[in-house]
């Protein structure tokens, strides 16, 4: 683990999202090489990232899940390379305990975790390493979160979902000051649903009271609201970024970093 501060609350920070897998939905099978992985980490660094998402398993709709010894093949080796060369922080993009645990010892700095902790072992690796911890809003699991998501009460109910997981990593002794929640953009919503969060941000955030990571990046809703298909999701993805800091992320969490930097110093 590589102590390090974010200066949460000055501006808008960018993670640059560095996926090591062949199936991710945007850019799945470019960087699966540990060679390609660092050097596409060091080249989001340059382009102005304030930290790295590094994420060894798809969590795509429809992804199937593998086993921790898989994530851990993929992702490692990239860690080892970027210790002592990358000068920001690399949060780990894992659900599994035991992954987030050999990560934080290899050089991750923060856990991203998709399910907010539903690995009955993750806030107690959390709270031991000492580190920031992620908590995203999911319903289901990847494999069938979209098969008709359906809320009474979109807002509230996401609201509720997330405070029960605050809660869980309160009581394993992790302290308020290193919870950051993420309403899950893409992850058991339906495409009206994303669009309904991104204008409720600031709302949302007021209710939760908690520093915020948005994550819009490419996504299908995008892809839905506009008829663009993932490459062509840029100008949506800007916009996107645009209106999540304007509703008061803390982090957004992107794949064309020097680009969506720009769009997110629009605030200033």
């Amino acid at each position: 683990m590589v102590p390090f501060r974010l200066p949460l609350g000055q501006r808008a920070l960018i993670m640059g999202i560095l996926n090591v897998t062949p199936d991710s939905f945007s850019d799945g099978g470019r960087f699966t090489h540990p060679r390609q992985a660092a050097a596409r980490a060091l080249q989001m660094q340059e382009e102005g990232a304030d930290l790295i998402d590094l994420g060894g398993e798809s969590t795509r709709p429809g992804a199937r899940p593998i086993s921790a010894e898989e994530e851990l093949r993929r992702i490692l080796p990239v860690l080892e390379r970027l210790v002592g060369r990358l000068k920001i922080p690399i949060s780990v993009d894992t659900y599994k305990a035991s992954v987030a645990r050999a990560a934080l010892g290899v050089g991750a700095s923060l856990v991203n975790d998709v399910t907010a902790l539903r690995d009955p072992k993750m806030p107690q690796v959390v709270a031991t390493a000492k580190v920031p911890v992620i908590l995203m809003h999911m319903r289901g699991v990847p494999q069938t979160m979209q098969r008709n998501p359906r809320y009474r009460r979109l807002i509230p109910e996401i609201v509720s979902d997330l405070k029960r997981s605050i809660e869980k990593a309160k009581a394993a002794g992790i302290p308020r000051a290193k919870i950051l929640v993420d309403p899950g953009l893409g992850f058991g919503k339906r495409w009206q649903d994303n669009l309904t969060l991104l204008k409720s941000l600031s709302a949302f955030k007021a209710m939760l009271e908690l520093p915020l990571v948005v994550g819009p990046s490419r996504k299908s809703f995008i892809g839905h609201a506009t008829g663009a298909p993932v490459e062509g999701r840029l100008m949506g993805t800007a916009a996107a970024v645009a209106l999540s800091v304007w509703g008061g992320a803390d982090i957004v969490r992107v794949h064309d970093v020097a680009l969506m930097r720009q769009a997110a110093r629009l605030d200033a």
